[in-house]
């Protein structure tokens, strides 16, 4: 399997070479499956823990082939689950340890990509939510006065007023944005392929080109192992980081749900386009519909842009020709112009692919002592950071089990949440909510007041 065609892989300094497979059977401390953002800080965090410990990598493509190298870019403290419902779930006081940990994550990324020399083209710029009709305004302010009730301040999220948003980024028709400085932008392919050498540089085997068949648990009698066609992995601990293609694993096809994202970019963007719209501290981009989108501006003055709304695929399957849907690629366009009426020239790639969504959203990170199996995943596409976060939990978890650590006390760590219904009602409910939120979108834009779609989507995700 190659790199996807994303304006990403195509910023790289130099052509993937994909490093050699597996080809005999090893034994290692910890074997890790998956070669992308989860996979690569774990091996990381586990070598600064202990550089002795022997750490194999396996992918089945190129490090960095799936969400990893081809998200949107957003190094941010978002979580799939709105902030009251983290507190029904979890309590206040989880709440506030998680936003804390996941704020300073922001940060602390920026710093480790920095030690490591990294060019990831990280950029703290924050990130803007624009409200484009007075609907969306109410909905937005009223998410910055619940945050405020909930102990956030002004310093995490602020309202901004149209005459403001000139210091920040403008989009046509906006009455305002919903502010964040918790966000940075980064190029994804950049970071995952420069993660991926770091680690080699500290002694971890990476096996590129090796697909997984089966993880197979350990018991009394036998440590866990990993099998492959090149070979057998026997560890002590087994690690899966597979994220959207967990489905394709034996008996995970219920574990998360591959949800397709696409992309796409402009040509290079003059200056007088960007003295018109702003975006001087590079803030990423969203508004307040319902069907996710996501924006930044690039190091080379492009937009980078992206949108949900691709059908999810029955029984959880995962196939490259699903990244190819041309109408969705047309809605994704329309949608960019309509933002950005003046922006000139045209889109110069298209890609995609599927991310992990978990059936109560929440991500989770899962350590099985017994059975020498771990795993961390379900960002429903907030990993870029999540994934450090969960990386540094399993490493805490490995190497000092019985010390408890800011990243272990995270609501989402030994989460184990409710496996997806077996289908069709998958397919039926996953394609229900993206039908809802599309409908809802397009009922607020003809009469400006709440869908009755919005309520039943809201409903749907509890």
């Amino acid at each position: 399997m190659k790199p996807p065609h994303s304006l990403w892989w195509a910023t790289l300094d130099h052509p993937v070479t994909p490093r050699a497979s597996l080809r005999r059977d090893i034994d290692v401390d910890v074997a890790i499956v998956g070669g992308g953002f989860t996979g690569l800080w774990t091996a990381r965090e586990l070598k600064r823990r202990d550089p002795a410990l022997r750490i194999a990598v396996l992918e089945k493509s190129v490090c960095g082939f799936g969400a990893s190298g081809r998200n949107g870019g957003w190094a941010s403290a978002l979580f799939p689950i709105k902030n009251d419902v983290v507190v029904a779930r979890s309590g206040l006081d989880a709440f506030t340890h998680q936003r804390h940990v996941l704020e300073g994550a922001v940060r602390d990324l920026g710093e480790a990509v920095e030690e490591d020399r990294i060019d990831a083209r990280f950029i703290q710029g924050g990130t803007l939510t624009f409200a484009r009709s007075e609907l969306q305004s109410s909905r937005l302010k009223d998410e910055v006065r619940a945050s405020h009730e909930l102990g956030l301040s002004d310093n995490d999220v602020r309202w901004l007023e149209v005459s403001e948003l000139y210091d920040y980024g403008y989009v046509r028709g906006a009455h305002g944005a919903m502010y964040s400085p918790h966000c940075a932008r980064i190029n994804p392919a950049r970071l995952v392929r420069g993660l991926s050498d770091v680690d080699e540089d500290l002694g971890v085997a990476i096996y590129e080109n090796t697909a997984v068949t089966r993880i197979r648990a350990g018991n009394n009698v036998r440590r866990p192992q990993v099998l492959t066609i090149g070979g057998t992995v026997t560890a002590d601990f087994v690690v899966r980081a597979t994220e959207a293609f967990t489905p394709t694993l034996p008996g995970e096809r219920r574990t998360l749900a591959p949800i397709y994202s696409l992309m796409i970019a402009t040509d290079p963007l003059s200056a007088s386009f960007w003295d018109e719209t702003g975006f001087r501290d590079y803030a990423t981009f969203t508004d307040g519909r319902h069907l996710t989108i996501y924006g930044q501006r690039t190091s080379d003055n492009r937009i980078a842009f992206g949108g949900r709304g691709a059908p999810y695929h029955f029984g959880s399957t995962v196939e490259e020709r699903f990244e190819e849907n041309p109408k969705a690629f047309h809605v994704i366009e329309r949608t960019l112009r309509e933002l950005f009426p003046t922006l000139e020239g045209s889109i110069t790639h298209q890609w995609g692919g599927p991310v992990g969504m978990t059936r109560d959203l929440s991500p989770s990170v899962l350590v099985d002592f017994e059975t020498g199996l771990a795993s961390a995943g379900g960002y429903t596409g907030d990993g870029v950071v999540l994934s450090r976060v969960c990386a540094i939990a399993i490493a805490d978890l490995l190497t000092s089990p019985s010390t408890e650590t800011a990243h272990t006390r995270l609501p989402f760590v030994q989460h184990q949440g409710r496996r997806w219904e077996f289908e069709p009602l998958r397919w039926l409910g996953i394609n229900m909510g993206i039908g809802l939120a599309t409908w809802a979108d397009h009922s607020e834009r003809r009469g400006n007041r709440e869908s009755r779609a919005a309520e039943w989507l809201h409903r749907l995700r509890q």
